[in-house]
Formats: structure tokens, C-alpha cells, sequence
């Protein structure tokens, strides 16, 4: 069984900040990529950031120099600070994990969290 859980949502004015976080947890053997997605009320859910292993990340376009995803292996756990948050960035945020567990180690499975509310104000 593994879990993960976001925390960090809630509510900020434009141009305020906010930083998400995401924690695994479980019987968890590795962790590959990792990655944020959003979905506002009335659309898709779409890719936010996603970060390799080792760091490497990749933005949308949309929050790219504003938001800036990490991780940290020892903890399982996923970050996204968004900086100059926009009306246009309420949503609801999901973390994702690519993990091989314990009980099936030469397979990879995508997890996903339940989500955190980000709402910016007008």
C-alpha cells in the first residue's frame, strides 16, 4: 500500500505565494519521477512540473520563472513553491510519483495524491 498526501493548499492574494508539499508513504522500494498536475473546475487536469530523479525538471510554460519544483529522496517527498501566484493558477493540485514497491520491484506504477486546493483571489 502506498499513500500520498499533499498539504500546503489554501487560500492567497494575486502575487502572494504558497508551497505544496507531498509525502509518500508505504512500502516504497525506489522512486522515480515525480510530478505536479492541476485541474481547475471546468477543465482538464494538466501537467504543472515534473522532476527527475536527480533533479532535472521541466515546467509548463504558464508557471515557468514562478514556480520551481524539488524533492527530497531521504523523505519521499515532493515540493512545488509557487511564487506570483495568478487568479488563473486556482485549482486543484495533485502530486504524482512513479514508485516500485517492495512486493513488485521490477515493475513501476504511477501513484497519485488526492489533491490540495490553491485558490488566488481577484
Amino acid at each position: 500500500q502506498v499513500q500520498l498526501v499533499e498539504s500546503g493548499g489554501g487560500l492567497v492574494q494575486p502575487g502572494g505565494s504558497l508551497r505544496l508539499s507531498c509525502v509518500a508513504s508505504g512500502s516504497i522500494f525506489w522512486i522515480d519521477a515525480m510530478g505536479w498536475y492541476r485541474q481547475a473546475p471546468g477543465k482538464e487536469r494538466e501537467l504543472v512540473a515534473t522532476i527527475t530523479r536527480l533533479g532535472n525538471a521541466n515546467y509548463a510554460d504558464s508557471v515557468k520563472g514562478r514556480f520551481t519544483i524539488s524533492r527530497d529522496n531521504a523523505k519521499n517527498t515532493l515540493y512545488l513553491q509557487m511564487n506570483s501566484l495568478k487568479p488563473e493558477d486556482t485549482a486543484v493540485y495533485y502530486c504524482t510519483m512513479a514508485i516500485q514497491v517492495v512486493t513488485s520491484i521490477t515493475t513501476i506504477t504511477d501513484y497519485w495524491g488526492q489533491g490540495t486546493q490553491v485558490t488566488v483571489s481577484s
